[in-house]
């Protein structure tokens, strides 16, 4: 028998996802690295302020924590960091979040991490062993000179005194992805230059290992600058692979002096962006058999794919989002969620059956209280395609009022260069299980649709994603399926950008919310880190020489035209967007008498990763949307 709903306006229902749920029930999970019989990953932990731990589960299913608080595993290589772990023999090495040296732990031993690298201006990542030369071999960025920090390919000798890193390959702005070969001879890594990103223009490099100064340096990819290379690895029997989108789609290739090989030719993306590094979407389970990930119209899919008979084996399987895919006794780990169930480490065998190995959510939600995902396309300008998921409000025990259509809040994912997915996300749940409809959207210059689609946003970075926010409004309420007069925008970091000249420059939108956001590009152009020092070049034009362009889509330049309630949330150690961007934005609105709120964290930097943090955050930005749309909650 069904049970029947309460009516209770929309917004104003009562929900068990909770604010301080969100921060207990699902941990993060990054970074999957198999060793021996052992299985490696990083947690973090939004209720321990933050703290990122690395757990070990040995054979039989054992799991435990390698080191003890106040050790955290975070690099600030970039400022987004990424993996900064590797095992090799007996120990684990990684990077602790405090002093961002490289501290050693015996993995049969309870003992204390011990540095074995000096505290200085030195930040590391991306992480590997080099057993021939017993060293490591990492990404370095080095912040000892005034300016732009340096950053180049280090190595750190384990068994010496010296521990000062030694740098190996240099001369270019960036490096990712330090890779040796199966017998050890061969280094492979990318490299890139301003003002190209690593989803517009990487290179690929190799050189002779069997020195301890590299030899034989060797550009074999991406010589014209057109292409974005991802995720070298080497097979077991020593031959290069990558995923190239030379083709509009990162697909797979394997390197050959007479030619690169094309694995597997599919549209779609064996790729993500490399905002932070050690990104993993495939790995190989035996010599002859590739695991991989892929998305394929805003969709993941997992599969194992045969190099003899050029066959895909295809999952099917509940996880609808993967990612940091490894190798581990000829299966394919990796971490993933469904859009009921949170972050897990999975594993994938050959017969391709799915086992979970790691499940820590504690979400004690109903089904009947999740919103699932509705995946569509809508015509946008120029008569162009654009993805979106679409989330319907949804409650155990409420239902709207007859006649009234929610309000809906839409979702600008960061970046610009980034996307989102149906996996579980609590914090979307919040709003649709309070009777807001949500709509997440892949505006064009989001990553999954190939190559075009992502450099659709190239010089229209506050044009197009901002024409994709007003149509997604546009089509959604022609299906009846939203309230036009209570249309909310939300947005962090990129998105926070889109949100001010959403709310600036059209009139969709009766409120927003700018997450440590961008009001001014000149500002930004001028004052930020080294990583994204020259994005905008290509997101809006070289600068200064295209300064007019800078201050025509600056929100902050417009403010007059900017007449609806904001709220804005902003850490105080924020090195990416610097928090003056919130205040004067903040200024003006309070100057014209429009309302605003202004919600500063001083102990966040680039995001919110402390629980008591993301409670405020939540719990003020509810209480502003109430406000605004006189959302009557019954005490």
């Amino acid at each position: 028998m069904t049970r029947s709903l309460i009516a209770k306006p929309f917004g104003t229902w009562p929900s068990t996802i909770t604010p301080e749920l969100i921060t207990t029930a699902a941990p993060g999970l990054s970074s999957v690295q198999s060793h021996n019989e052992n299985v490696f990953w990083v947690e973090s932990r939004a209720w321990e302020a933050g703290r990122s731990v690395i757990l070990c589960q040995d054979k039989h299913g054992h799991i435990r924590e390698m080191f003890p608080a106040p050790f955290s595993h975070n690099s600030k290589v970039h400022e987004y960091g990424g993996s900064a772990y590797t095992v090799a023999e007996n120990h684990l090495y990684f990077v602790n979040a405090n002093d961002q040296c490289i501290y050693r732990v015996a993995l049969d031993q309870e003992t204390e991490p011990e540095a074995i690298s000096q505290q200085g201006p030195w930040r590391f990542a991306d992480i590997i062993f080099d057993g021939a030369h017993r060293r490591l071999i990492m990404v370095c960025e080095d912040h000892r000179q005034q300016g732009e920090p340096e950053n180049y390919l280090a190595s750190l000798v384990i068994d010496g005194s010296d521990q000062v890193p030694t740098r190996l390959v240099d001369g270019a702005d960036f490096y990712a992805y330090p890779r040796l070969s199966a017998d050890q001879k061969t280094l492979c890594w990318i490299q890139w230059n301003h003002p190209q990103m690593p989803w517009d223009a990487t290179q690929l490099w190799i050189a002779n290992n069997q020195q301890l100064a590299l030899t034989e340096h060797r550009l074999i990819a991406g010589q014209d600058c057109n292409e974005a290379i991802f995720q070298p690895q080497w097979s077991p029997d020593n031959q290069l692979y990558f995923v190239s989108d030379r083709n509009n789609w990162w697909n797979i290739y394997r390197f050959n002096e007479a030619g690169d090989e094309s694995i597997y030719a599919l549209d779609a993306e064996f790729a993500t962006p490399l905002w932070q590094l050690g990104m993993s979407t495939y790995c190989f389970i035996s010599e002859s058999t590739i695991g991989c990930v892929w998305s394929q119209n805003g969709l993941w899919h997992s599969g194992l794919y045969d190099l003899n008979t050029k066959s895909m084996a295809s999952v099917i399987s509940e996880h609808s989002t993967f990612q940091s895919v490894c190798a581990h006794n000829g299966c394919m780990l990796m971490i993933a969620d469904t859009p009921t169930q949170a972050n897990r480490v999975i594993s994938i065998s050959h017969d391709l059956s799915t086992q979970i190995n790691y499940a820590p959510t504690k979400l004690r939600v109903s089904k009947e209280e999740l919103s699932v995902p509705e995946s569509f396309y809508f015509l946008s300008g120029n008569d162009e395609q654009v993805h979106a998921f679409y989330y319907s409000p949804i409650n155990a025990n409420f239902r709207g009022e007859d006649n009234e259509l929610p309000p809906v809040i839409a979702m600008c994912h960061g970046g610009p260069t980034g996307s989102t997915d149906c996996g579980l996300n609590l914090k979307i749940q919040f709003w649709t299980s309070r009777g807001f409809a949500v709509v997440d959207i892949n505006y064009r210059g989001s990553t999954g649709f190939g190559r075009d689609y992502r450099h659709s946003l190239t010089g229209c970075w506050g044009i197009k994603d901002v024409q994709d926010t007003t149509y997604a409004i546009d089509h959604l309420a022609n299906q009846g399926k939203i309230d036009r007069q209570r249309c909310i925008i939300r947005g962090g970091s990129a998105g926070g950008y889109t949100v001010l000249s959403a709310l600036t420059f059209t009139d969709t939108f009766k409120a927003g919310a700018s997450l440590y956001g961008i009001g001014d590009l000149e500002m930004l152009a001028r004052d930020t880190h080294k990583f994204e020092a020259r994005y905008l070049d290509g997101l809006v034009g070289p600068y200064p020489q295209d300064k007019a362009t800078y201050v025509a889509r600056s929100p902050i330049h417009h403010a007059s035209q900017l007449n609806c309630p904001v709220i804005f949330l902003q850490g105080l150690e924020d090195k990416v967007v610097p928090p003056n961007q919130a205040e004067m934005m903040v200024d003006i609105l309070a100057s014209k008498g429009i309302k605003v709120a202004h919600v500063t964290f001083t102990d966040e930097g680039h995001g919110f990763r402390k629980a008591n943090n993301i409670i405020r955050a939540l719990e003020s930005e509810l209480a502003f949307y109430r406000d605004v749309f006189h959302l009557t909650v019954e005490a």
